[in-house]
């Protein structure tokens, strides 16, 4: 199914545009990025998964008034208790999360705390559904194998293209992937969210989706150049990005579709989740027609001015 016949749109005379449209959000991430940290110790907020401690989710038989929580936890001695309305607000649901703890003896007393307090200053039956403990060291330990996964998993990737393809190929992907963790991140610098396991498998996720992309626009491009090795690098990439639209815009429009929906309808344990991949699946399609893409013609370019010769990036044919 082709859903654009005879598009011809001069992607790369729009370079400046894309490149404005990218600082302006990783700056805008960056900051709020450098402000969380200046605040909490961390570029993002962490979920109980990092910064370790505990979290309990209850369940009221009524709806529950959450400023006489927060008044009933500090009434009870307990500070800086994180008291939010959790899920659908018909489900009459709270999670209340300690601070970090140093200790990791106090980790399992914390959900008692909770609910002697409530009993003592809050007249509301509710039952618990859910705790969480993390102690400090282990959320640690996550937080560093979280970084090196989404690390590790670029370097392969640029491996891997680098045999596919040349080095420039995987080189361009990867800042792409980069482009799109920074971005993503920053949207969630940006809107205070918190960054848990499952957010990581989302970026996860998304570095495969937006690399997956960029390599189909890449292959595109490779074989137009063994078509067409006189005509200019710039015309063979834009040909090359408009040859492969449809099937672009058919993929992520109804990925993105159906992790909407997610966002949407799947509630509050999978908000994050589902976010990720919302701005992820946008970002990272952009980035292999806004920012992939364009990194190959700036490299050649770059190549004849400093007089290391004109020849087209073209990898060679794989063997099968």
């Amino acid at each position: 199914m082709e859903l654009f016949h005879g598009v011809n749109v001069d992607w790369l005379g729009k370079k400046w545009y894309f490149l404005a449209f990218s600082m302006i959000f990783s700056v805008a991430g960056i900051i709020s990025m450098s402000m969380h940290w200046v605040q909490i110790g961390s570029p993002v907020p962490l979920s109980v998964d990092f910064r370790g401690g505990t979290q309990v989710q209850l369940q009221f038989a009524q709806t529950p008034d959450i400023g006489r929580i927060r008044q009933a936890t500090v009434e009870a001695g307990i500070k800086d208790a994180s008291v939010v309305a959790y899920d659908v607000a018909s489900n009459n649901e709270v999670l209340i999360s300690l601070p970090e703890q140093t200790n990791e003896s106090s980790l399992d007393a914390g959900r008692q705390q909770i609910v002697d307090a409530l009993h003592a200053h809050y007249a509301n039956q509710f039952t618990v559904r859910n705790v969480q403990v993390v102690g400090p060291t282990v959320g640690k330990q996550l937080e560093r194998q979280a970084g090196l996964a989404t690390l590790y998993s670029m370097a392969g990737m640029l491996v891997y293209l680098w045999f596919r393809f040349q080095l420039i190929y995987g080189v361009a992907a990867v800042v792409a992937c980069f482009h799109d963790t920074l971005i993503t991140v920053g949207f969630f610098a940006l809107t205070g969210q918190e960054i848990s396991l499952t957010v990581i498998a989302a970026i996860l996720t998304l570095v495969g989706y937006s690399m997956n992309d960029t390599i189909v626009v890449f292959d595109r491009i490779r074989e137009n150049l063994r078509l067409s090795r006189r005509e200019a690098l710039p015309d063979v990439v834009n040909r090359s990005i408009n040859q492969t639209l449809s099937r672009t815009v058919l993929t992520s429009g109804l990925t993105f579709l159906t992790v909407l929906s997610l966002y949407v309808f799947g509630g509050q344990v999978l908000r994050g989740f589902s976010f990720a991949l919302v701005v992820g699946i946008l970002i990272g399609t952009y980035s292999s027609i806004a920012v992939a893409a364009p990194m190959l013609v700036a490299w050649q370019e770059w190549r004849g001015k400093s007089g290391k010769g004109t020849t087209l990036p073209a990898a060679k044919r794989a063997r099968v």
